[in-house]
């Protein structure tokens, strides 16, 4: 994860769950409109769908940037086989 000043006070930033929409898994960050968070990491592998660029992840924001739009930053990705005990 890139380096993010992280406030434990802070009630609205955290690592959550979450579908992300790219159309590569390259990035560090995404803006908030790619990325949709969910409650539990059974929602994100359920609502994944490659096909349609759409990837369950751990995620941590939302952020403000410097560009002043809002960012969530990559954790990491929720590899779809470890979903079944596999990979």
């Amino acid at each position: 994860m890139p380096f993010v000043i992280v406030d434990p006070e802070s009630i609205s930033l955290g690592e959550r769950f979450a579908v992300v929409k790219t159309p590569r898994k390259s990035r560090a960050r995404y803006p908030e409109a790619c990325v949709t968070p969910v409650p539990a990491e059974q929602d994100a592998r359920a609502q994944a769908d490659p096909a349609h660029h759409l990837y369950p992840a751990v995620v941590y924001g939302p952020s403000s940037s410097s560009e002043g739009q809002r960012v969530y930053y990559l954790v990491r990705w929720l590899d779809a086989y470890n979903a079944n005990g596999r990979g």
